[in-house]
């Protein structure tokens, strides 16, 4: 896979939640599309940091962080789910 597919993705994932927040009229459409993307890695960050205690983690991979961001805590929950499965 080219380099530059990655962070292609990843710009086109942004700008789509702009363009979200701007059809639901939001006052600042970047900082709500960047606010939207940062429960999901933060909550990933919280349960690997806490896997010493609870010995659940979630491998963390660019597959594994665009979900977490573009899903948020449902798709992390998704992840532990299939984590926990295979």
């Amino acid at each position: 896979m080219p380099i530059y597919i990655l962070p292609c993705i990843c710009v086109g994932v942004f700008i789509t939640l702009i363009i979200i927040q701007v059809i639901m009229h939001s006052e600042h459409p970047v900082r709500a599309a960047v606010l939207s993307l940062l429960p999901g890695p933060a909550a990933m960050l919280c349960i690997n940091l806490l896997s010493a205690y609870t010995s659940v983690s979630v491998p963390v991979s660019p597959l594994s962080l665009a979900v977490s961001a573009v899903l948020g805590i449902p798709g992390l929950t998704m992840l532990l789910i299939v984590c926990r499965i295979l």
